[in-house]
């Protein structure tokens, strides 16, 4: 090819390029701004929450909703929504409707609805375990009764007052099974009740969950015997763990779930698909409220406020494995002739 008309090709190919690069040039600033600009979380978010409107699952949504703004990158009304009754089972069903998360719907789960679908209840329509927890409000359980616990004669049985066979407190009689203490429940009893009961020598123990329950029981003028203990857990390790003597592991796991049921305050939930950006958003305002929380407890050992790997750690205890739901409730209808409706 002749010198010029070479020339001419390659001026004709670096032009293309200049006008290829420039053209690139101006489409990245539009793309990029776009992305590195977008939110994690969007402008309203909103709480769903078992009723009443002043109850104990309102209260703790409250606090924990003022903390939760307060660590977000940006600015997010956060709106609640309550459903349902106390045990935050119609909210939890709710809830499970929702297709997909995009952070812009939590929900404030309390133990009782956690146990309900651990006893298998008609109305519990979710599944818990495929939530994802930002944080948690605990609490300790212990039980309790007159004087030194010495285990009962099997012709004299410990007289646990309990709420009734579908209550939390309950897996405080199959944990007395699982360490061969004979115990018969007194149903219909619990809190100050269940204490003027065993004043009365209508019974003989009390089970107690409270951010600080041995405070709360000698103030019944009881003394604190087991503490109903949760997996790799013991906020009372002065005491006697429950589950020190037991050897059935699935059943042992069904008495920790109802202890985590009943220890648990409430959880704050997100759906399983929510993004990770929304989740990673969530779980630093969950650390600055639990950092708000730790200051502001007047009392040493009152209700922890847990987060991350710790919360985590409670909603497995409180959703075990097949079996251990199996053996919950096989032992529910056994030992109490009770099945859920």
């Amino acid at each position: 090819m002749p010198l010029p008309r070479r020339a001419a090709t390659l001026g004709a190919l670096a032009s293309l390029v200049g006008l290829a690069a420039r053209g690139a040039a101006a489409q990245a600033p539009a793309f990029a701004p776009a992305f590195a600009s977008t939110p994690p979380l969007p402008d309203s978010a909103t709480l769903l929450l078992p009723g009443p409107e002043g109850g104990a699952a309102a209260l703790w949504a409250r606090g924990l909703a003022a903390g939760l703004v307060r660590g977000l990158p940006h600015a997010v009304a956060l709106r609640t929504a309550i459903l349902g009754g106390p045990d935050g089972v119609t909210a939890a069903n709710r809830f499970a409707t929702l297709e997909a998360g995009d952070g812009r719907t939590l929900l404030v789960l309390p133990g009782l609805a956690a146990h309900a679908r651990l006893v298998g209840e008609s109305r519990a329509q979710y599944e818990p375990e495929t939530w994802l927890p930002l944080c948690v409000g605990w609490q300790g359980a212990v039980l309790a009764g007159r004087g030194v616990f010495v285990p009962p004669r099997a012709a004299q049985p410990l007289r646990l007052a309990l709420a009734g066979p579908e209550s939390p407190e309950t897996a405080a009689l199959l944990a007395l099974d699982l360490l061969g203490f004979p115990a018969v429940p007194v149903f219909g009893l619990t809190g100050a009740a269940a204490a003027a009961a065993i004043g009365r020598g209508e019974a003989d123990a009390l089970v107690m969950a409270d951010p600080t329950p041995q405070t709360r029981v000698r103030q019944f003028g009881l003394t604190p015997w087991l503490e109903l203990d949760t997996p790799a857990r013991r906020d009372h390790p002065e005491l006697l763990a429950a589950s020190s003597a037991a050897t059935r592991p699935a059943a042992l796991a069904a008495a920790q779930a109802g202890f985590a049921a009943l220890r648990l305050r409430a959880a704050l939930m997100l759906p399983g698909l929510t993004p990770a950006d929304s989740v990673a958003a969530w779980r630093r305002a969950a650390l600055r409220w639990q950092e708000e929380e730790e200051k502001s407890q007047p009392v040493e050992g009152a209700s922890p406020a847990l987060v991350g790997a710790e919360a985590r750690a409670i909603m497995a205890a409180i959703c075990p494995p097949p079996e251990a739901v199996l053996a919950y409730r096989e032992w529910l209808l056994r030992r109490l002739a009770w099945q859920p409706s």
